[in-house]
């Protein structure tokens, strides 16, 4: 059995979510807003929230590592090219402020990366495109 298949499929799940589109079928935007997401695809049905409560938990937890881990890049890079003189007090603001900005520019991708993550491993089933039943 061939990997190739497989391999494709994970690059055009992550592919579509770089691009922020529905990792199903990639036609339409995942995000309503910088900030919200649509509840399902409009062009393929898809519920993002794949029918979980906290399903983007993980989302939040991948936004913060990676913001940790642009930060981190960043002071270990100026470290590197200025040592033994860095400028600590630039590092400090420039720190903050990328700590801050990070997660906020980096948020709807965080959602789409995560549900391609999910479906690399859970593809999508034919309870995903379901509407949830109303409680009374």
């Amino acid at each position: 059995m061939s990997l190739w298949p497989h391999i494709r499929r994970i690059v055009r799940l992550f592919g579509r979510a770089i691009v922020l589109r529905c990792p199903r079928c990639g036609r339409a935007p995942v995000m309503e807003a910088w900030f919200r997401v649509r509840s399902r695809c409009p062009a393929c049905g898809l519920r993002f929230d794949r029918r979980e409560e906290g399903y983007f938990v993980g989302a939040g937890c991948l936004n913060l590592v990676v913001a940790e881990l642009v930060f981190a890049a960043g002071v270990i890079g100026v470290l590197l090219l200025t040592w033994p003189n860095p400028p600590w007090n630039a590092m400090i603001y420039v720190g903050i402020l990328l700590m801050v900005a990070m997660p906020l520019l980096f948020f709807p991708f965080s959602r789409t990366l995560w549900m391609a993550f999910d479906m690399t491993f859970r593809p999508a089933e034919p309870g995903d495109d379901s509407v949830p039943e109303q409680e009374p």
